[in-house]
């Protein structure tokens, strides 16, 4: 949605693809951001590390404020949203890496696991990890500070790869023993196809057509992963996107009701408040307090 500033991976000529960023000179420049405000929720199109080395805060992903403190390493995922705490106290570092990057120097196996690594579904999205993470940001600080070589960005994508094996190794859920990862590689497709496609179908049916599987497989399969139907998921999505948009935009719900793809703005009232317990206006006028 245009009311939620989608940032694209900021390149130079000495960063295509990747980028080491120190939180403190990263903070020291938040106020001096000249497309969009660093601490209100904007969406980002490519993959984050947030990894804190020492102090305490908070860093909000989809509406979802997380308490952070050393140790502590949030992911963020392309397409999602997120946005600083204003005033920051913590120290870190922040990695960024695009998807052309794991496409290009990441195995098919790794790709899967950035796949399901970053979906919330499947993983917290955070991890406290303090000797796991001195590690990983020891390994890279080392490999970026070696003359640039063309098998320099290999290496650091091995990095990242180990640690993001190691944190999947850790991490509580039982995924890859539970799920076929077939059934996951098609509820990823659909994740990305309802992100994609939201305004313009809330539809179950048009959803497993494009995925080519039956209606009764879809649900099952996003049923497993989830606990809820496929259509619970979609309704569930449309909603967050929703609350986004009332929280970040001057727009009318009217408005935003015609963005989010509702013929009529009653339609997408009923729908909000059958999701939510309340209507649009009561919703916005609750945060605004």
């Amino acid at each position: 949605m245009k009311n939620i500033p989608n940032i694209t991976f900021q390149k130079d000529e000495n960063t295509t693809d990747f980028e080491f960023i120190n939180l403190t000179t990263l903070f020291d420049k938040l106020s001096h951001v000249e497309d969009h405000n660093p601490t209100q929720p904007h969406r980002i199109s490519f993959f984050a590390l947030l990894v804190v080395t020492q102090g305490t805060g908070s860093h909000q992903i989809d509406l979802i404020d997380y308490e952070i403190k050393s140790g502590t390493v949030l992911k963020i995922a392309k397409g999602q949203v997120h946005a600083f705490q204003k005033n920051p106290n913590y120290q870190g570092y922040l990695i960024l890496f695009t998807e052309s990057f794991v496409l290009h120097y990441f195995s098919k196996s790794s790709i899967n696991l950035i796949s399901h690594l970053y979906n919330h579904y499947l993983f917290s999205p955070i991890s406290n990890e303090i000797s796991l993470n001195e590690t990983f940001l020891s390994q890279l600080k080392s490999e970026i500070q070696e003359d640039n070589s063309v098998t320099q960005k290999n290496i650091i994508a091995s990095v990242i790869n180990i640690y993001l094996l190691q944190l999947e190794r850790r991490a509580k859920t039982k995924v890859f023993e539970d799920y076929n990862p077939k059934h996951l590689d098609v509820f990823i497709a659909f994740k990305n196809l309802v992100e994609n496609h939201f305004t313009t179908t809330r539809n179950v049916q048009d959803y497993s057509e494009m995925l080519s599987i039956s209606r009764k497989l879809l649900n099952q399969l996003v049923k497993n992963i989830t606990l809820n139907t496929a259509k619970v998921y979609i309704d569930n999505y449309v909603v967050l996107e929703a609350k986004r948009n009332i929280i970040t935009t001057k727009q009318s719900i009217k408005e935003i009701a015609f963005e989010m793809g509702f013929d009529e703005v009653t339609n997408f009232t009923k729908f909000f408040k059958k999701n939510t317990g309340v209507s649009p206006k009561v919703f916005k006028s609750e945060v605004n307090q």
